[in-house]
């Protein structure tokens, strides 16, 4: 293995390195924080400052942007690394100014071994990452699906733990802290990512694998205690089975019992999956649908009996069918499960009479749309945004920063990782096909005015209360040309009401990429709903302008863009105190809004539309 370490346009080096060699640097300074240069000191490659001036080095100095460390290995760069300064305290003054160096791009191995050697352990064996090693570590945490495998990730930390390359008394605490090292990352990402981890064979068979070595160093290394509870904790595994099967060291027998003794009271691992909720769609007429939120585990004979009583039709009249994806009709009992395991429905769901020949058709009777009306007109407005808030929150506070980086990189082949984020997606289309369909359903045009202020003063409300997605979502509704060519309608909007929805509209406002948007949001505090359609447009825009491998190495540049991106997740989940959103809500409209009746075919919207005022 030949090793080449390049500080771009200031020093150059041999091309082969063997342990005794000399290598000649410009500026030995700039390097001596790198893990790699100490370690090929230790190989036995001599250092020595070099006073001539060559014709590539300027009088000037560079700024920070201009020096880079490449590391090379074999003929070919595996690791770029670019200097940056921060500030770290210190006991004597009040902070230190020091060179660290962040990632710009590499090979997977040659990042991750960079982020575990820029960790640093405190004299009580504790690790305290700067600044920017926490962002490094959750910038790799975050986005290491895009250029490695998590079963190639559980190779890479076995293997960095295992290592078996120290000596002496002085090699055996260095081996100490790598393994600690290794152990925070695993807890970091542990807790970071279980949701998507706590199903995946490979995490399982890591885990366990580790926890077996973690157990055979115990007697060694002593300081490694905390560490085995950590795993315990995250794993819940079971201590004493682990150690009476896997432990050779039986001197430390008595200890590892005394270990598992003291941590008898943690809870054992459940066996049942945490309840997962759906946005469920039942198809009451061939043009619109139930919108319901359902348990994933749901069976026909529950969906259909809330189905039975929001339609206030007796169950007993009605059937379940699942139009199958080639065009095949399944009729389904009582007991039958209505969604997969990827959480996906067994097909379009339509709720029909018992002979099959009729569907649900509640838009010819005139009686019942005027019953319709006066039901959502009764309805308290800020009650109306609190329970759309309310709904709103439980979806968006499931989601992970990482089903962002699945759905831009892999959309097709990860959908299960993306549960939350597409129904919050979903929700927001289902808001604006509710606010048309609600005001084009509504025959009388006295009425329909009353909707649209209605409407206007409960998106005002969403706003208050920080839920810019369904904000979004019911300006964009009165804004469909479905409802916005209604002159007549808009005509009777008393003016307070029309200056109040410009307002709220200004917010809505593409122009300078969304800056009302993004200026507005920025003020509010957390916790909030973010309109989800642009954070993605962002990632997006990201991606796409941006490769995502160069030269054969990772853009990690990129990665940390994206990563700072998604973080906007986590920062608008919680408050300084960790408190979301907590309103209390009605009942009675807690029971309208989670059952939203919604017509999704353009075409019969604008037939409506038309049909409310004709074209001149």
């Amino acid at each position: 293995m030949s090793w080449d370490c390049g500080l771009k346009h200031m020093f150059s080096v041999s091309p082969a390195l063997q342990p005794g060699s000399m290598c000649i640097l410009h500026d030995k300074e700039d390097l001596s924080r790198l893990e790699m240069v100490q370690r090929m000191a230790k190989d036995g490659c001599r250092f020595l400052q070099n006073h001539s001036k060559g014709s590539e080095r300027t009088s000037e100095p560079q700024s920070d942007e201009a020096v880079r460390v490449c590391l090379r290995e074999r003929g070919h760069d595996v690791l770029v690394l670019q200097r940056i300064s921060s500030e770290q305290p210190d006991s004597s003054t009040d902070s230190v100014v020091s060179d660290r160096y962040m990632v710009v791009s590499g090979t997977p191995e040659k990042i991750l071994e960079h982020l575990l050697c820029d960790l640093t352990l405190d004299d009580n064996q504790g690790t305290t990452p700067s600044k920017e090693s926490d962002t490094l570590l959750d910038d790799f945490l975050l986005t290491y699906p895009v250029f490695m495998s998590t079963s190639d990730l559980c190779q890479a930390l076995l293997g960095h733990y295992c290592t078996k390359r120290y000596r002496g008394k002085e090699d055996r605490k260095e081996a100490l802290e790598r393994k600690r090292k290794v152990l925070h990352l695993v807890s970091q990402w542990m807790t970071l990512c279980k949701d998507f981890l706590r199903e995946d064979e490979h995490v399982k068979l890591f885990m366990k694998t580790l926890y077996r070595y973690v157990l055979d160093d115990l007697y060694e290394h002593p300081f490694l205690e905390k560490d085995v509870r950590e795993l315990q904790k995250l794993y819940q595994l079971h201590r004493r089975h682990a150690v009476d099967e896997y432990s050779p060291q039986r001197k430390g027998k008595a200890l590892f019992h005394q270990l598992s003794l003291k941590e008898n009271g943690l809870p054992s691992r459940g066996t049942q999956r945490e309840t997962k909720e759906v946005l469920c769609h039942v198809y009451i007429t061939m043009e619109s649908f139930l919108s319901m939120r359902a348990n994933a585990g749901i069976v026909a004979q529950e969906l259909l009996q809330a189905v039975a009583e929001r339609m206030e039709v007796p169950l007993g009249k009605l059937v379940l069918v699942a139009v199958t994806y080639n065009e095949g009709r399944l009729l389904l009992q009582p007991q039958d499960r209505v969604f997969s395991d990827s959480l996906r429905p067994v097909g379009r769901l339509h709720v029909c009479r018992k002979d099959l020949g009729e569907v649900l058709n509640p838009f010819t009777d005139n009686s019942e749309l005027q019953q319709r009306t006066a039901r959502m007109l009764s309805l308290n407005t800020w009650d109306v945004a609190v329970a759309l808030t309310n709904f709103d929150w439980t979806i968006f506070d499931s989601i992970h920063e990482q089903e962002l980086v699945y759905f831009t990189f892999s959309r097709h082949s990860s959908s299960s990782h993306t549960v939350a984020l597409e129904l919050l997606l979903q929700r927001c289309n289902e808001v604006q096909l509710w606010v048309m369909t609600e005001v084009l359903l509504c025959p009388t045009l006295c009425k329909r005015v009353q909707l649209i202020k209605k409407f206007i003063k409960i998106a005002a409300h969403c706003k208050a209360q920080r839920n810019l997605n369904c904000f979004f979502a019911i300006i964009m509704g009165l804004n469909t040309a479905a409802v916005s060519r209604l002159g007549q309608t808009w005509e009777k909007i008393p003016g307070k009401f029309k200056k109040l929805f410009s307002e709220l509209e200004t917010i809505t406002d593409p122009s300078l990429n969304h800056k009302a948007y993004r200026d507005s949001f920025k003020k509010m505090k957390a916790p909030k709903i973010p309109f989800p359609p642009l954070l993605l447009k962002d990632i997006t825009f990201i991606h796409e302008g941006n490769k995502t491998f160069q030269d054969n190495l990772v853009n990690f540049e990129k990665l940390h863009m994206i990563a700072d991106t998604v973080r906007l997740i986590r920062q608008c989940q919680k408050d300084h105190m960790g408190n979301g959103i907590t309103q209390k809500s009605s009942s009675e409209v807690r029971a309208y809004i989670d059952y939203l009746h919604i017509i999704d075919n353009q075409q019969t919207l604008f037939e409506l539309s038309h049909r409310l005022e004709p074209r001149a």
